[in-house]
């Protein structure tokens, strides 16, 4: 028998990876999901010592000596996140990406992302793919399994902070498992971008009857059955939107894939504490030696991590979402009790949602085969 030495790549452009398939958020939802399992089961592996490290990241100093280094910017860095996960995706590879906010001004997103799959045996890579939907449907179809489990059944009323892409696609991942949602209330920093959200919403969502543009983040959660927060800035817990828990309805979740400041009190007292997978956490804190993990990164978990280490509250009382997909802890208990959602996002979420994508697309015959060797020159 002989084999041959010969390697190529499926390359799978944006239009390509539509084609494919990677905006079917129903499906996203139901891979996401099976994610969350296999994370809680420890049936992946990501970077770090620990094996759950969200990536590892280039950032540049406020000024260099060196005239080509580019220097520190809003939200510039070169981030690369590599991971494994098992199950039905059994799939390994990595999701590099640059960001600069400036790119906005450009016409660019401001993160530009690639999706590599490999080989899990050889290492070779199987598919070169754009990332930006990958990344943009799986960040937004985890806030969806969190709703199918975690929001009330009759939620109508959704909240809106930061109408931006991870927004965007939260709105459709909700809609998918709570078809019952025909309000929104949305805030925006800027007012044109919360119109730009509602005309996008009436675009795309006719069930969505009414849409108020609120004036403040309270008014956005005022009730609300569902509030989702995803806004990016600066450090630091001052710069971070705030909700008062007076705001809040009683019975809402509030999901949150980004950065937010809550009561501390009401988060130790009455909130109920879940996260994505909280592996993802304890990396972190143990990567960022800081005295307040949340004022460095402010997604709302490493502000549970935080209280966990100040004594404050037991990890006991942090819950894994896919400990509540499985059956193994009860979701919501009672029609009354508010329900915080941490994100953090992970690239076992991408090689998966990728991997789903590249079948799909194998079978259609979709995509440019591009040629790495025929035979090595180094072997």
């Amino acid at each position: 028998m002989t084999s041959s030495t010969a390697l190529d790549v499926l390359y799978l452009s944006e239009p390509d990876m539509i084609a494919a398939g990677v905006k079917d958020m129903p499906k996203c939802i139901d891979a996401m999901s099976e994610v969350l399992t296999l994370l809680h089961d420890g049936d992946y592996r990501m970077g770090g010592s620990d094996h759950n490290s969200h990536g590892m990241m280039i950032t540049f100093p406020d000024a260099s000596p060196f005239p080509n280094m580019p220097v520190n910017a809003p939200d510039r860095r070169f981030m690369a996140m590599p991971a494994y996960i098992g199950g039905g995706f059994d799939a390994a590879g990595v999701k590099w990406y640059g960001s600069n906010t400036k790119n906005r001004e450009q016409g660019l997103p401001r993160s530009i992302h690639v999706v590599v799959l490999n080989d899990k045996e050889t290492g070779a890579p199987k598919a070169i793919m754009a990332g930006n939907l990958v990344s943009a449907y799986r960040t937004g179809a985890v806030p969806g399994v969190g709703a199918r489990h975690l929001a009330r059944e009759d939620a109508h009323v959704l909240g809106i902070i930061g109408p931006g892409v991870m927004n965007r696609t939260a709105l459709e991942s909700f809609l998918s498992v709570r078809p019952g949602i025909d309000t929104l209330q949305i805030f925006g920093r800027r007012t044109v971008t919360s119109e730009a959200f509602a005309d996008y919403a009436r675009e795309h969502f006719p069930g969505i009857k009414n849409i108020v543009i609120a004036d403040s983040i309270e008014q956005a959660v005022r009730g609300a059955d569902i509030v989702s927060s995803a806004t990016t800035g600066a450090r630091g817990s001052q710069n971070y939107p705030f909700i008062d828990e007076s705001w809040i309805k009683p019975g809402a979740l509030l999901s949150v894939p980004a950065n937010l400041q809550l009561d501390p009190e009401f988060l130790m007292n009455r909130a109920t504490k879940i996260v994505d997978y909280l592996g993802l956490y304890e990396s972190w804190a143990n990567e960022y030696d800081v005295p307040a993990l949340h004022e460095f990164i402010g997604i709302i978990g490493t502000e549970f991590i935080d209280l966990v280490k100040e004594g404050h509250i037991s990890q006991d009382e942090v819950t894994n979402l896919g400990a509540i997909i499985k059956g193994e802890h009860p979701g919501r208990t009672s029609d009354d009790e508010i329900i915080v959602l941490s994100i953090g996002g992970m690239p076992v979420e991408d090689m998966a949602w990728g991997t789903e994508v590249y079948r799909n697309a194998v079978r259609q015959s979709i995509g440019t085969r591009l040629p790495f060797w025929d035979q090595p020159d180094l072997a």
